[in-house]
C-alpha cells in the first residue's frame, strides 16, 4: 500500500510494536515542529568581542564594560516571558492579561519584551507551541506505554490523551474554545492534528505496519482529517463514549483488531 506523499509500499506485514492507528510507513517530515519543546528559541543578541578604542581607559583602572547577553540568557529570559504568559493566561485568561501584568510577573521592561516578542499575539503564539510541547510528551509515554498486538488499549488511552491535552479546564484552554478567540482556536487545533499526525505516523503507524498491512492510503491527510474531526466531535459532545471514539477511528483507519 503506498502513501501518495512518499510513494512507499506499506503493504509488508512489520512487527508492531502495538495497536493504534496506520501508517505512513516511510519516515516522515516532521512537521513545522516535532521536537519535545516546541518553543523555538532564538537568541537575538550573540555575543560579541569588545575591540579597544584609542584614548579609552584600560582595564586596570575601570570597570569593564558590560557584554552583551549571551545566547543562553537570552534563550532563558524569552523562555520566562513565555512561562509568565501561560501562567498568566491559565490565572486569569487570555483576554484579561495583558503586557503589561506579564512583565510585572517576570520583572522586566516593556521594552524588553518587545526585544523579544512583536506582541501579545506573539507571545500567545509561543504559548501554544508550550503547549502542543506538553502535549507531544505526553503522547511520546503514551507511544512506549502501548502493550505490543493490544490494539484496543491504544485505541481507549489515546482517545483519554485526546481529551486531557486538548480540553483540560484552565482558563486558557477555555478562552481558547470560546468565540471570541475562534481563530486562535482553530490554529490550536490544526497544529496539534498535524504534529500528532506527524508523530504518530513516524511512530505508532510503522510498529503496527510491521505486523499488519495497512489498508489506507494518502495516510498524512488522513490522520489530519481524523484528528480533527475526533476533536471538533468532542467538543460538541463532551460526553460521547469514548469506545464510541475508539470504534469510529478503528473503522477510519482499518485496524485489524481481534
Amino acid at each position: 500500500m503506498s502513501d501518495q506523499r512518499n510513494t512507499a509500499h506499506t503493504h509488508s506485514q512489520p512487527a508492531e510494536k502495538s495497536g493504534c492507528t496506520s501508517t505512513r510507513s516511510t519516515t516522515v517530515a516532521s512537521g513545522a515542529r516535532s521536537t519535545t519543546k516546541d518553543v523555538n528559541f532564538i537568541a537575538n543578541v550573540s555575543p560579541g568581542s569588545i575591540t579597544a578604542i584609542p584614548g579609552a581607559p584600560s582595564a586596570t583602572n575601570t570597570s569593564a564594560p558590560s557584554t552583551p547577553a549571551t545566547p543562553a540568557k537570552s534563550d532563558r529570559r524569552r523562555a520566562e516571558i513565555i512561562a509568565a504568559a501561560r501562567d498568566l493566561y491559565e490565572e486569569q485568561g487570555l483576554s484579561h492579561t495583558t503586557v503589561q501584568d506579564i512583565t510585572a510577573r517576570v520583572g522586566v521592561t516593556r521594552s524588553l519584551f518587545y526585544h523579544y516578542f512583536a506582541d501579545k499575539e506573539a507571545v500567545t503564539s509561543a504559548v501554544l507551541d508550550d503547549y502542543i510541547a506538553d502535549y507531544l510528551e505526553a503522547l511520546s509515554h503514551w507511544n512506549a506505554s502501548r502493550r505490543e498486538g493490544d490494539i484496543d488499549h491504544a485505541l481507549a488511552t489515546i482517545v483519554r490523551l485526546l481529551r486531557i491535552g486538548v480540553f483540560e479546564n484552565d482558563s486558557f484552554r477555555l478562552a481558547l474554545a470560546s468565540r471570541e478567540n475562534a481563530a486562535l482556536y482553530l490554529e490550536f487545533v490544526n497544529r496539534v492534528a498535524d504534529h500528532t499526525a506527524n508523530y504518530i505516523l513516524e511512530t505508532t503507524v510503522r510498529d503496527y505496519a510491521e505486523l499488519h498491512e495497512v489498508q489506507i492510503h494518502h495516510l498524512y491527510e488522513t490522520f489530519y482529517v481524523l484528528i480533527l474531526g475526533v476533536i471538533g466531535y468532542l467538543r460538541q459532545h463532551p460526553d460521547a463514549d469514548d469506545q464510541v471514539i475508539a470504534d469510529v477511528i478503528a473503522q477510519t483507519l482499518y485496524l485489524d483488531r481481534p
